[in-house]
């Protein structure tokens, strides 16, 4: 019988296989191809002659590490063995047929530019380098500690973008950047070894919710295609079985903080000052949770209707994990007190009503949008490694 992990190298390897240019008709639905449509992107910048971290990321010439090089391993593709998508081409809202309705795709948006980006493409290639409302950016999926980031892929006068390194830390993917060879965590943004240790890029707020729900909100939006230059199995899942909240992470060398399973599903917020995990259970059997964050009145809430994509063999088919977010619930200078209906929220103070992505869709604050903090869905065992001065909530 193969063990867990040798499954989880096993799918990996599939991430990873070398691919071709496909136009995916074999997945595709019959009938007309939707036209594609390609966003002009910021160029990032040439390689630099700097020494390289990819091989060894305490090479001479190079700063101390911030963290221990051994805690860096292999997660066994090569650099580039599982490929980032450099030159995504996208679909309107309405010309897409291949998302189930209650299919997980990270939201994002900056600058009114809205996106979507199908985690059953992300899970195949973690990294896209996009430029979004004219900032360069790269939107990043973990499935290991199941995480999405997005950052601004600046640093001073740069413009980087970046790579998988094939190495992950504390089970979490690793980056690097292709103009100095550095390497970056994905959980933090953070340059962990490299000539450009200790840099931070700038994260901006992205959330995995059911395509039905970003689709109703973002009808002019924009939704990253299978059109990717890769031949993967999209829809497929590779890591079946590995959300089960009783099964071991891989390749996590850390202690797990024993409040919690490893795998128990927390939403996590305040890295860099006031770290919280809250319980994503209990969040979406109350639907809403008040709290406060940075000094300031918040809410946290949970609304059923995604699909896990790190459950079934079918993206699809995962069980329902729900969609989170966490906003301050403040507007035009009015705290507001949220209960969660049928398909949304309700604030109590004008009986307006809320998306998950926290726009108001009716009633006296209608076109509204909640400012949105910076959260992640993800494992325990990584929000704790990452953030082991967090309280958890409730």
């Amino acid at each position: 019988m193969r063990t867990p992990a040798a499954l989880l190298a096993g799918a990996l390897f599939l991430a990873g296989c070398a691919g071709t240019a496909t136009d995916d008709t074999a997945s595709q639905p019959s009938g007309p191809a939707p036209t594609p449509v390609t966003v002009t992107q910021i160029e990032p910048g040439p390689r630099e002659d700097v020494p390289s971290a990819l091989g060894n990321p305490a090479a001479e010439g190079l700063p101390t590490p911030l963290v221990d090089p051994e805690a860096i391993i292999s997660g066994g593709p090569p650099p580039d063995g599982i490929p980032p998508i450099d030159e995504p081409t996208f679909l309107e809202t309405d010309e897409v047929d291949f998302i189930a309705d209650e299919e997980p795709v990270l939201a994002f948006e900056l600058e009114g530019d809205a996106r979507a980006y199908p985690i059953q493409v992300l899970i195949w290639h973690e990294i896209v380098n996009d430029t979004v409302g004219g900032v360069p950016v790269t939107v990043t999926y973990c499935p290991l500690c199941n995480t999405a980031v997005a950052v601004d892929r600046r640093v001073d006068d740069r413009t980087l973008s970046f790579s998988t390194s094939g190495s992950l830390y504390q089970s979490a993917l690793v980056m690097y950047d292709r103009q100095t060879e550095s390497l970056w965590s994905h959980f933090t943004g953070e340059a962990i070894a490299g000539v450009l240790t200790g840099e931070q890029l700038d994260r901006h707020p992205v959330a995995t919710v059911a395509w039905k729900d970003w689709r109703e909100a973002n009808p002019d939006g924009l939704v990253l295609s299978r059109e990717t230059g890769h031949d993967r199995s999209y829809g497929r899942n590779p890591y079946p079985g590995y959300d089960d909240v009783n099964s071991e992470p891989f390749l996590f060398e850390g202690e797990t903080d024993g409040r919690l399973a490893a795998k128990t599903r927390v939403v996590g917020v305040g890295l860099d000052a006031e770290p919280t995990a809250i319980r994503l259970e209990p969040l979406l059997d109350e639907g809403v949770l008040e709290l406060e964050l940075d000094g300031e009145p918040a809410v946290a809430w949970a609304l059923p209707g995604t699909a896990s994509a790190l459950d079934a063999g079918d993206v699809p088919d995962g069980r329902d994990v729900g969609a989170t977010g966490v906003f301050s619930r403040t507007v035009d200078g009015q705290d507001l007190t949220f209960s969660r209906t049928d398909d949304g929220f309700r604030d109590d103070e004008t009986g307006s009503a809320w998306n998950v992505l926290g726009q108001a869709t009716s009633g006296p604050l209608e076109g509204s949008q909640l400012r949105a903090f910076e959260h992640v869905d993800t494992f325990w065992f990584a929000w704790a490694a990452f953030a082991p001065e967090t309280r958890v909530l409730p």
